[in-house]
């Protein structure tokens, strides 16, 4: 039976801990403020259930037990109970010999500390954001003994005792939900019922069950984005969290009696192939996650999740302030830029909004080479670039565009000399390099890597004046490097090598804009889009995907960040174009295709697209989104209609409304509360729309077309 050991409470959430004064473990809930008093005492024991009482002897049947507040296991130690080995090591001995030391609390963080005989000890710190209603939890391991442990497991963070609200196991009621993630189709919403995911109670608890999810290498939103909700319906409340984390991660749904838990971190040894031997006095700690607990729903949580992330914008150049408008030229050479055709578009878009221009792909290439591969050496094409790269960068800077340059900097291609030259410098598994795809990986933990890296990237970068980078990264390590503990801790060293990377960058170049790209949205998780200024939503470029998937990212970052793309070609119709266009406004404007071929008419409808853009550009920065409508279950052929509402701080609104396959003829989108006046629309001729007391209606010009409003608040 455990004890309330404190309540903190911060902002609208109360922070639980609870204490089993038997075996000195602590537990970590989260519940809202206003529904405290709704929380009820768990029923101790199973006894009075018919097959409980069916069975002999007078074991107790606990009906519940304290979820450690961290998880831990280390090797040589018994292992968790309950036919879980293969499926989770949380719950093991290793954390259960841990007990309570103290617990102390300054200003808005609290610091609890346990330990075992041997004098190993765990810290786990919980920092609370008021801005965004958020907690921060860090987790450390120290190796207090007087000998080497090796660790398989350490968890960011573990939260218990879900549902608070239910005196029983809480049939039916309780949902998880997470984000699914592929090449080209970011952020698919999964909801499941834990019943669906046979997560019921075993029925004495005898049995451990788990749900862990994740993926392993460097690419770390691949299949699931590091994100975990659950709800209990009947309440209304949801408990959700992000990991922050560029390498192997994993989520855990775990039940073993009536309380569910949730934990999530590194991949551990069984999922991640991670092992890590700490010396006496060493201390490890796990990346940081982003909780949060809401009275409302899984928008409501999201919202507050992802306002966590504006944090980190304070590290950003001043001019992105304003959310100036990119235009990359990779979907108008295809990995062949050249000075001319440069300058043409640059042209073209002098005395526009546009702000960036950036050079793509295939600047370094060989003659008759791919740019796939042929990167590493980092030698400007002279043919492509005729008075040099710095010439085209300062001759886009001439016409009053900032230039930038792409860079795939963690890799290397087989047709570059460094790939065969460097070895000694690159990632290495059963003895040779880690080779995929015509790529290999430079070894961020060596000095000389770094080094190299730094002259070829960072020195170019300031020598060319180029004030944007576009860092793509468009492979994955995958289960790790060689390294004495493990692959999965060669991994692990080498993403901390990454983040320090492009922390060298910031400082030295503190003004440059930098893109976080991953083959489109492989790095969507806050440690890299907290690093970077903006990211690439996704490669789904040409497709009428687009919308959605744009859509999608708004429960998983901030729509400043999130870069929609906008390919655009002389052939497009006026419906086309606007599509494109419009989608740009769920983010980040970005153009590419055939700008400098378009005609006049195109044109126009491009440049009044930016117009209304900078004007909306307040509401993209910061807002809440709700999304409406029905598209089907495919994206690829969406039917339907989509409609994004996003109230701004400013009290303004923009919506963003999306027509698919056998669209409707009419649309009623709800608005938030209060008198609105149409300040702009950007859309066909042919839109039409009409204020309502319950919304708006919007008249859909035809399937796949779009249509863009700005609302005021309506004045007198």
């Amino acid at each position: 039976m455990s004890d309330i050991l404190a309540d903190h409470r911060f902002g609208d959430t109360v922070a639980r801990y609870r204490h089993d004064p038997e075996n000195g473990r602590v537990g970590l809930e989260l519940l809202p403020q206003s529904r405290l008093a709704e929380a009820v005492t768990r029923r101790e024991t199973l006894r009075g259930l018919p097959f409980i009482d069916a069975m002999p002897g007078d074991d107790p049947w606990p009906a519940s037990s304290l979820d450690s507040l961290v998880q831990v296991k280390l090797a040589g130690e018994g292992y968790t109970e309950g036919f879980a080995q293969g499926h989770t090591m949380r719950q093991s001995p290793s954390t259960f010999a841990f007990r309570y030391v103290g617990q102390t609390v300054a200003d808005e963080t609290v610091e609890t500390v346990l330990r075992r005989e041997d004098g190993c000890e765990l810290r786990h710190r919980l920092i609370y954001a008021p801005r965004s209603g958020t907690f921060r939890i860090e987790s450390r391991f120290h190796n207090g003994s007087s000998h080497a442990v090796t660790l398989e497991m350490l968890s960011s963070f573990s939260l218990g005792n879900i549902t608070p609200f239910a005196v029983d196991d809480a049939p039916g009621r309780l949902r998880a939900h997470r984000f699914r993630s592929v090449w080209s189709a970011e952020g698919r919403l999964e909801s499941r019922s834990l019943e669906e995911l046979h997560l019921e109670r075993s029925w004495s608890g005898a049995g451990a069950f788990s749900e862990r999810f994740g993926q392993v290498g460097s690419m770390p939103v691949r299949r699931w984005f590091p994100f975990l909700a659950l709800e209990d319906t009947q309440t209304g409340v949801c408990w959700g969290a992000q990991l922050a984390w560029a390498g192997s991660w994993q989520m855990e749904i775990f039940r073993q009696n009536d309380d569910v838990a949730m934990s999530g971190g590194l991949a551990d040894r069984e999922f991640g192939h991670w092992m890590k031997t700490l010396p006496p006095g060493e201390t490890l700690e796990a990346p940081p996650a982003t909780l949060a607990c809401v009275s409302g729903g899984l928008g409501d949580l999201c919202d507050r999740l992802v306002s966590a992330q504006a944090a980190a914008l304070a590290t950003q150049p001043e001019v992105e302030r304003d959310l100036p408008i990119v235009f990359n030229e990779w979907c108008t050479t295809w990995g062949e830029p050249q000075h001319e055709r440069l300058l043409a578009i640059a042209e073209r878009l002098a005395m526009t909004p546009t702000r960036y221009l950036v050079i793509d792909a295939g600047w370094y290439k060989l003659d008759g080479g791919s740019w796939s591969t042929g990167h590493g050496d980092w030698q400007p094409n002279a043919r492509l670039f005729p008075t040099g790269i710095e010439g085209t960068a300062a001759a886009i800077r001439a016409r009053g565009l900032i230039p930038g340059l792409w860079f795939e900097m963690e890799t290397v291609g087989e047709t570059s000399e460094a790939y065969h030259r460097q070895t000694d410098l690159l990632l290495h598994r059963d003895g040779v390099p880690v080779t995929v795809r015509g790529r290999r990986f430079w070894d961020l933990t060596n000095p000389a890597a770094v080094d190299y890296l730094t002259t070829h990237v960072i020195d170019l970068l300031e020598r060319g004046g180029f004030g944007y980078l576009k860092v793509d990264y468009n492979e994955t390590i995958g289960l790790g490097s060689t390294h004495p503990d493990s692959l999965g801790e060669g991994l692990r060293q080498h993403i901390e090598g990454v983040h320090r990377f492009f922390e060298r960058i910031r400082a030295r170049l503190p003004d440059l804009v930098i893109e976080n790209c991953s083959s489109g949205g492989h790095r969507l998780e806050p440690s890299m889009i907290g690093r970077t200024a903006m990211s690439s939503f996704s490669d789904a470029h040409e497709l009428v995907e687009i919308p959605l998937i744009a859509a999608n990212l708004h429960a998983l970052m901030l729509p400043r960040q999130s870069q929609i793309w906008a390919v655009l070609h002389a052939a497009d119709s006026q419906r086309r174009l606007v599509y494109s266009l419009a989608a740009t406004f769920l983010g980040r404007m970005c153009l590419s295709g055939e700008i400098d071929r378009l005609d006049d008419a195109q044109w126009r409808t491009v440049l009044a697209a930016q117009a209304l853009y900078g004007e909306a550009a307040p509401v993209i920065r910061a807002g809440k989104s709700v999304r409406y409508g029905q598209w089907g279950s495919s994206w690829r052929y969406p039917t339907g209609w989509q409609a994004v509402v996003r109230h701004g701080e400013d009290n303004c609104v923009l919506l963003v409304l999306h027509a698919f396959a056998n669209a409707p003829d009419q649309v009623e989108i709800p608005l938030p509360e209060g008198t609105w006046t149409v300040l702009r629309i950007f859309g066909e001729e042919v839109s039409d729309w009409r204020l309502r007391a319950e919304g708006i209606q919007v008249t859909v010009p035809g399937d796949f077309s779009a249509v863009v409003l700005l609302l005021e608040p309506h004045h007198g």
